[in-house]
């Protein structure tokens, strides 16, 4: 299996740096409490001074929708989402521990995180533009299609697993209580993003080995080396059907 930008992607977006990582191993009765709080408090540090809004991060992620043809404050990318709830409720609802880890750093770094079931992928992952005729599933169950030239994350089994880029993710492949093996995507667009976003990486695959006993490949990527290949979960994951 592999994760990948398009080359349309690069050629239009070449601020673009691009994390990814393949945590197997994971169960849903891990405590991540203290990461997720050392996480927290990064975020609320930073949110101090000002609003999410005022982050480099995050007037990036709004200049690429607003370059996208997207009303920033309608549709905003997960990572200002989830500062801007925090600010509000001082909190974040907790999903899986894995979510919440990824949520938390995150928050820390203002930088979007995707953490998507490896076995709902079918074969390869590409962000690419939509040709219009992709699946996408709501996080409610509903059934929706991305916008033809719209920018989603597309499996070979033709599942969008998200919408408007980093704006929302797909239910097909959220994580779950039954997730073994988890693709996590980390995507920044601000100007020291080429620092930013290995360190994110480091400090996620860092914590997630102390939660789980488990091996974490991270890669870095760009468009001279677009590409991460990962193994599939044992047992007929990734073939885009439920394990």
């Amino acid at each position: 299996m592999y994760f990948q930008h398009s080359d349309e992607i690069w050629s239009e977006h070449p601020e673009l740096v691009a994390g990814a990582l393949v945590a197997t191993g994971i169960t849903a009765d891990a405590v991540v409490e203290p990461r997720v709080e050392a996480f927290t408090t990064v975020a609320k540090a930073r949110l101090a001074a000002g609003t999410e809004a005022d982050l480099p991060e995050i007037q990036a992620w709004r200049r690429t929708f607003s370059k996208m043809g997207l009303k920033p404050t309608r549709y905003r990318c997960a990572s200002e989402s989830l500062l801007r709830r925090f600010r509000k409720e001082g909190a974040l609802p907790r999903i899986h521990p894995l979510v919440d880890l990824c949520n938390a750093a995150s928050l820390a770094f203002a930088i979007p995180v995707a953490a998507l079931d490896v076995a709902r992928i079918s074969r390869h992952l590409e962000v690419r533009r939509a040709a219009g005729d992709e699946n996408y599933l709501t996080l409610s169950g509903e059934p929706d299609t991305p916008e033809p030239g719209e920018v989603t994350f597309v499996d070979a089994a033709g599942h969008a697993h998200a919408r408007r880029w980093t704006n929302r993710q797909s239910g097909h492949s959220a994580v779950r209580d039954t997730t073994r093996s988890a693709l996590i995507i980390a995507e920044g667009m601000h100007a020291s993003a080429a620092k930013d976003v290995p360190d994110l990486m480091a400090a996620l695959s860092e914590a997630l080995n102390s939660v789980w006993p488990i091996s974490v490949p991270t890669a870095t990527l760009s468009r001279s080396a677009p590409r991460f290949d990962f193994a599939a979960r044992a047992g007929g994951a990734g073939d885009g059907t439920p394990s």
